[in-house]
C-alpha cells in the first residue's frame, strides 16, 4: 500500500524541538510547500534564467552526502538523538540500505484525476498516442495531478518537481512544487497536486508543449522530460 506524501511521507521535528549539528547532517535541510505559476513568451533567455533560478533554490549550505549506514553510526550513543533517528527512518531496511551515499530517486507514474471519469494512469516515460499526444483532457475540466515514485539508499531533500507549458511557441505556465523530504523506503510514494482547471474556449484548445522536470536541493535532476498533450472540447 502506498503512502501518501503530502501526509505521512514528509519528515519532520517535534513542536519546540531543535535540531543538532548531527540530526542537521542527517535530514539536510526541509522546505515547506509552495507553489506558483507565471506567464511569459518561450525563449533562450526564459530557459537559461529559470535554470538559473533551479540553481539558486538548490543552494543550500550543506556539509558532505554520507551513506545511510554511516550516519547512523554518527552519535549512536546520545539517547535523544538516537530515538530521533529511529523515529526519522521507521520503517527502513537497513539490510538493503547501500553504502551509495547518493539518493536515488525513480518517478513512477503519473495519474490525472478528474471528477466522474475513471482514472488516468501513465506510466513514465510515457508513451505518445498516434497523434504523438502523451494524454488529452477537455476544455474547461477539473482534475488533478497524482505522481508515485520510489526512494532508495538515502534521504532526499527537498525534492521539487517543475513543470513548463508552452503553447504556439509562447509560454502559458510554469508551475513549481516543493514535495518535501523523503527517507529511502520499499513501497512508493504518491503525491497528489492541488485541484486545476483546463482553460477554456476555441482559443484554448489544441496542442500543447510540456517539459517536466524532478530536482532536489543538491540540484541532482532525477527526471527530466520533454512530451506533447492536447486540449480538446470532448473527452476522446
Amino acid at each position: 500500500m502506498s503512502t501518501p506524501a503530502s501526509e505521512e511521507g514528509t519528515l519532520s521535528l517535534k513542536e519546540g524541538e531543535e535540531p543538532s549539528d548531527s540530526e542537521n547532517e542527517l535530514k539536510r535541510k526541509m522546505s515547506s510547500a509552495s507553489v506558483y505559476s507565471t506567464d511569459g513568451g518561450e525563449d533562450d533567455d526564459e530557459d537559461a534564467e529559470d535554470d538559473d533560478d533551479d540553481r539558486k533554490d538548490a543552494h543550500v549550505a550543506l556539509g558532505p552526502q554520507l551513506a545511510l549506514k554511516e550516519q547512523l553510526e554518527m552519535d549512536k550513543d546520545d539517547e535523544s538523538l538516537r530515538k530521533w533517528k529511529e523515529q526519522l527512518l521507521a520503517g527502513v531496511d537497513l539490510s538493503e540500505v547501500g553504502e551509495n551515499p547518493d539518493p536515488e530517486v525513480k518517478i513512477q507514474s503519473l495519474t490525472i484525476i478528474t471528477p466522474d471519469r475513471p482514472d488516468l494512469v501513465l506510466p513514465i516515460p510515457f508513451v505518445p498516442n498516434a497523434k504523438g499526444y502523451a494524454f488529452t483532457l477537455k476544455d474547461s475540466s477539473r482534475y488533478r495531478l497524482k505522481f508515485s515514485f520510489t526512494v532508495s539508499n538515502n534521504i532526499v531533500s527537498g525534492l521539487r518537481y517543475t513543470n513548463t507549458v508552452w503553447k504556439t511557441g509562447v509560454r502559458v505556465e510554469n508551475t513549481k512544487v516543493m514535495l518535501g523530504t523523503f527517507s529511502p523506503q520499499k513501497e512508493p510514494y504518491t503525491y497528489e497536486l492541488e485541484e486545476d482547471t483546463t482553460p477554456s474556449g476555441i482559443f484554448a484548445r489544441g496542442s500543447y508543449s510540456a517539459k517536466t522536470k524532478f530536482v532536489d536541493d543538491d540540484g541532482k535532476c532525477y527526471l527530466e522530460m520533454s512530451y506533447y498533450f492536447e486540449i480538446r472540447k470532448d473527452w476522446s
